[in-house]
């Protein structure tokens, strides 16, 4: 999905049918840190109403999809629900979803294991490495979506100069808790996987648990903060771990 900071939104929310029992509601066509919001707002409002026949929502970048059983939920009766829904409330400006998490996460920036792409990444930037770590530190990124892998975020938006497009081959492969870059998102590997972002960072936090009771660690609408440590600080945080926080701090956002 391309970004725009300035998207025609005449056209949204838009509503339309998806296979023999879903619906999805998007926001834009683009990807804006209002249309993400609104995606994870307007999920949660379906999920308050409760209705009978509703099965699952969940949320990409700028929709939300929600599947529905038709024997006990009509279509046109579904559509028109959500058809005022959307219509109830500047969905951009509406406040995200209650229970929220903040994990300030420890990484190691640079250096040919943890981060071989930084100074790559960094001149496509426009910024010099140091500046460049400062810049993915600043400040609390959200989760805009889970995809790709297992529990694996995608974070934004990062400021401007961080527009920077993917590589035009693949890296064969990224290890655990590698922190990539492109197109003004971090992704945070939840796998160990080819990519086409560059490897910027890694970080000891597993967003995917599969033996823990909730295996995946991260929603929609959480926030991570990365705080750069040296790469014998992160050895000494990541020795006799096994809870998969890696030495992250968890902080409840209401």
């Amino acid at each position: 999905m391309t970004r725009a900071d300035s998207p025609d939104m005449s056209a949204f929310p838009r509503i339309v049918d998806v296979g023999l029992c879903g619906m999805l509601v998007t926001f834009s066509d683009v990807l804006t840190d209002g249309a993400n919001s609104a995606a994870l707002a307007f999920r949660a409002a379906v999920e308050a109403l409760g209705l009978d026949g509703v099965s699952e929502t969940s949320t990409s970048l700028t929709s939300t999809f929600v599947t529905y059983d038709p024997l006990l939920l009509a279509r046109d009766a579904l559509r028109a629900r959500l058809q005022e829904l959307t219509e109830d409330r500047v969905w951009s400006a509406a406040p995200l979803p209650t229970n929220r998490v903040l994990w300030t996460i420890p990484a190691v920036f640079g250096g040919e294991e943890a981060g071989p792409q930084l100074e790559e990444a960094a001149r496509l930037a426009g910024v010099s490495p140091d500046v460049a770590v400062a810049e993915l530190c600043a400040k609390p990124l959200r989760v805009m979506t889970l995809g790709f892998a297992p529990g694996q975020p995608y974070l934004g938006s990062l400021p401007k100069n961080w527009d920077i497009p993917r590589q035009s081959g693949l890296t064969k492969r990224v290890p655990i808790g590698a922190i990539t870059v492109a197109i003004r998102q971090i992704v945070l590997f939840s796998t160990s996987t080819p990519t086409g972002w560059r490897q910027v960072g890694k970080c000891g936090f597993h967003a995917f648990r599969p033996n823990a009771p909730e295996p995946f660690a991260l929603k929609p609408g959480d926030e991570i903060r990365f705080r750069s440590v040296s790469a014998q600080d992160f050895a000494n945080l990541q020795a006799g771990d096994q809870s998969g926080d890696g030495g992250a701090i968890r902080e409840g956002l209401g």
